[in-house]
């Protein structure tokens, strides 16, 4: 009976551990992409539900950063009627009337604009609150980016940047005076910079090599649809102060309903140590999607799926990681500067065409609707032509009607065929920022890939700072800048390796020796 009991391989769970027993068989090691493949899938049911819920984050940011175009917009005016004081309804502008002898449609609050007179000798502080609140956005990535990676989390710092939306929103309306309003939308900027990032990162980590590209793209749809819904809040809501409640509760409404049905991504998990909370979602992944995870596989790092010698430990990484690997070096300097040049043609000829002179609301509302065609075809063609020819492509498409629109002239036929430039440009322009996002999170291992965002989304900011200076010369001198910024553009991507269907590296280390492979 002793030997049958030995021989048994069934029975060696309840033996006192014989050396002759048979051994237990070590656990399969894979990375998280390849248990995606293999057994969890790549977008099911799960990754549906988590993508959606994460990206609405991307509407909040569009409230945030959209909500200016409303609220420091400068109203019309009329005459009061008073005999004598040379007030003229014909007159392009106030400057030079005398006070009293007209009054801003709408009353003082209707905007900052009217509240504060902030037009002729004092127009300049509209454009200030403007670079200040991107200022804010630029050192916001950086901070929310480094505190992604590390202690927070995606999920943490998420949560962490739509509280501080909330409360700096809600203050904003309280503004006594335009000092007061300004340092608001610098802080308001700080905790908007993180918001696209982290939701960004959150929503597309958990998501299979094979999708990731085309669900990336699916983000921007909903920025978009935000700045859709924000200009029906806009007129509904036609005084400033109201107008930034109004945009500061769907804040609130997403700290309540949404983030408490988010999950954390199980790649921070992984590269944190916490290896047993990364494979409880993995395994929920897979039940959602009507898929089995075996008890025998488990997740490793890239480093870690072909050595079971090396021990579970929180790994961390920062930008002086980054710059200290020749790989990642080039390829954020590369991404720094493509991302700078996109931003100053984006926001420039957003600018632009704000310039036409229509109904405020209605341009607001077609312009965002116009973007999404380019967010629709770049998604399709990510995965036929890759990521790189595609961000050349668009970019230099941009530069092309750029170029053209510096030689039209501003009257007749000509001026029509100068604002077709202009959308034509902005069509180019909307896919390469859209795809900007899953190429640059593509070129960089998880340690770091919020960081390398944070940095690359600092550097889009600087640019859209820069962008309303340019405008601002006017003529065809812009489109020649945006032109000139569209092609260097396409230059810098060239040097930028393929990332289609390439794995997600989680550290360093698993990102140098699989290039170098």
């Amino acid at each position: 009976m002793a030997n049958s009991r030995e021989s048994d391989p069934s029975s060696h769970g309840s033996s006192l551990g014989s050396p002759l027993l048979v051994p237990s068989k070590q656990p399969k090691k894979l990375c998280i992409d390849d248990m995606l493949q293999t057994y969890c899938g790549e977008f099911g049911n799960w990754q549906l539900k988590h993508f959606v819920l994460t990206s609405l984050a991307w509407g909040l940011e569009a409230f945030h950063t959209m909500v200016m175009i409303f609220a420091d917009r400068e109203p019309g005016w009329r005459c009061l009627g008073v005999s004598g004081l040379g007030c003229n309804d014909k007159g392009s502008s106030v400057c030079g009337l005398e006070p009293g002898s007209w009054d801003w449609e709408g009353g003082s609050g209707s905007s900052t604009v009217a509240q504060w007179g902030l037009v002729c000798g004092e127009k300049y502080k509209v454009g200030l609150v403007q670079a200040l609140f991107f200022g804010g956005c630029m050192i916001g990535a950086g901070v929310f980016g480094h505190l992604s990676d590390s202690k927070l989390g995606r999920k943490g710092s998420l949560t962490a940047v739509c509280i501080l939306n909330a409360i700096f929103g809600c203050l904003t309306s309280l503004a006594p005076d335009y000092v007061t309003y300004l340092l608001l939308r610098f802080v308001t900027g700080f905790s908007t910079g993180g918001v696209g990032l982290c939701a960004f990162v959150l929503a597309t980590e958990p998501v299979g090599p094979s999708k990731r590209g085309v669900a990336g793209m699916s983000t921007f749809y909903l920025f978009s649809a935000g700045i859709v819904l924000l200009s029906g809040v806009a007129y509904v809501f036609p005084t400033w102060r109201a107008l930034y409640v109004a945009s500061s509760i769907p804040s609130v409404l997403f700290l309540v309903l949404v983030i408490p049905f988010i999950s954390e991504s199980p790649r921070w998990y992984l590269v944190r140590g916490r290896t047993d909370e990364a494979m409880n979602i993995m395994r929920t992944i897979a039940k959602s999607n009507g898929h089995h995870l075996p008890d025998g596989v488990t997740l490793a790092l890239d480093d870690e799926a072909n050595d079971a010698t090396i021990e579970k430990q929180a790994i961390s990484g920062s930008l002086i990681d980054v710059i200290r690997s020749p790989i990642t070096r080039i390829r954020l300097f590369l991404a720094v500067g493509i991302n700078f040049t996109c931003s100053v043609v984006y926001y420039g000829l957003s600018l632009n065409v704000v310039n036409l002179e229509t109904n405020l609301y209605l341009t607001v509302l077609v312009n965002a609707l116009a973007e999404m065609p380019a967010f629709a075809i770049t998604a399709v063609l990510l995965n036929r032509f890759g990521r790189k020819p595609l961000t050349i492509g668009t970019q230099w498409f941009s530069a092309i009607f750029c170029f053209m629109g510096s030689m039209m002239g501003n009257v007749g036929i000509w001026k029509v065929t100068r604002v077709c430039c202009g959308i034509l440009g902005i069509f180019g322009m909307a896919g390469t920022y859209n795809l900007l996002f899953i190429y640059t999170a593509e070129l960089f291992p998880t340690v770091v890939r919020n960081a390398a965002l944070g940095c690359a989304t600092q550097a889009a900011q600087m640019g859209a700072i820069l962008a309303p200076f340019v405008v601002v010369m006017g003529g065809g001198f812009p489109f020649m800048v945006f032109g000139v910024c569209g092609l260097m553009g396409g230059m810098l991507a060239y040097y930028l390796p393929e990332t289609l269907n390439k794995p997600l590296y989680d550290t360093m280390a698993g990102l140098e020796d699989g290039e170098i492979v």
